[in-house]
């Protein structure tokens, strides 16, 4: 593909309101067909199968548009880039056709060992060398533009010297890439690291966003952690009526991944997301819930806080 992907990225489509494809969803999505605008699905559940999760996925893409979001690409990692990974990416993406394919501006792994979470990068200009040079690697691989998302982080790098927002917009302008903006990481960051969403929303590339996450989190008082176990927080709901003004439409999704509810109660608080959609919509007062350390975590941050974590159970995202 070209070096320059603006094009490919402007003339992504807009998708409207989707969900995360999720397995005790799939029958009733088959069966009935619900009236979902498109469907994401995590590319590493369906990469290595050849049985019903392959079968469920080819059926699901026949009938709405997808797309694909990975969660081990590890574009930031010093490892070598994983190609028979990425063989196994492209061969799913020839076969269900996704409209795009993105995964997450992080390293999930060194020395050939994957640590199934979603690590940090430091923010400095020997990083955005490193990692352009490999998007430029995995989109020629591809032949598709990849889309790449801002992670939940829990702390800062000293040796940072560029703003996530920055980076990203060199990032963009270097490798022609896009973005999928995850306002929910958004206010998980800046919470964490004491930093201002707005001014965070303020610098953003907005002209290479194709797509929007929403989640929910837990807020733990000094800290919050991103579950994607629970419904939307009215704070990121409003960080999310300020993002898609700023977006020109770029497609939404809602990500739920621990205490999945049914397909009609997801689905509902998707919809939601059409109160936002005006930017002239009055800001929402902003309530959290707090911590319950017998709640399930799916970023595991136990390194960071194991008092607060010590009791946790971990269940991979």
């Amino acid at each position: 593909m070209e070096r320059n992907g603006t094009g490919a990225i402007a003339s992504l489509p807009k998708l409207g309101l989707g969900l995360g494809l999720r397995s005790l969803h799939f029958d009733q999505i088959i069966e009935q067909q619900p009236a979902i605008a498109w469907f994401e699905a995590i590319s590493e559940n369906f990469m290595d199968s050849g049985g019903r999760p392959r079968w469920a996925i080819r059926a699901i893409a026949e009938h709405y548009p997808l797309v694909l979001h990975g969660v081990s690409l590890s574009i930031g990692s010093t490892d070598p880039l994983n190609f028979p990974y990425l063989g196994k990416l492209k061969a799913l993406a020839e076969e269900v056709k996704p409209v795009w394919v993105s995964d997450h501006l992080c390293w999930t792994g060194v020395q050939g060992v994957n640590s199934h979470d979603l690590l940090p990068i430091p923010l400095t200009e020997e990083t955005l060398n490193h990692v352009a040079a490999r998007v430029h690697q995995v989109q020629d691989f591809l032949e598709r533009p990849l889309i790449l998302e801002n992670p939940s982080t829990y702390l800062t790098f000293t040796q940072s010297t560029l703003t996530e927002p920055e980076f990203l917009r060199q990032l963009v302008e270097e490798t022609g890439c896009g973005l999928l903006l995850d306002v929910n990481n958004v206010y998980v960051t800046c919470f964490n690291t004491d930093a201002d969403p707005l001014a965070y929303l303020d610098s953003f590339p907005w002209s290479s966003v194709v797509q929007i996450h929403l989640a929910g989190h837990q807020h733990c008082g000094t800290h919050i952690i991103d579950t994607h176990d629970r419904a939307v927080e009215p704070a990121v709901w409003e960080l999310y009526r300020l993002a898609r003004s700023r977006s020109q439409g770029a497609s939404t999704l809602l990500e739920w991944d621990g205490n999945i509810p049914s397909l009609a109660e997801y689905h509902a608080e998707l919809l939601k997301a059409k109160q936002y959609m005006d930017e002239n919509g009055k800001p929402m007062a902003i309530a959290e819930t707090s911590c319950n350390n017998k709640e399930s975590v799916s970023t595991p941050v136990d390194f960071l806080v194991p008092e607060v974590m010590g009791n946790t159970v971990w269940e991979q995202k």
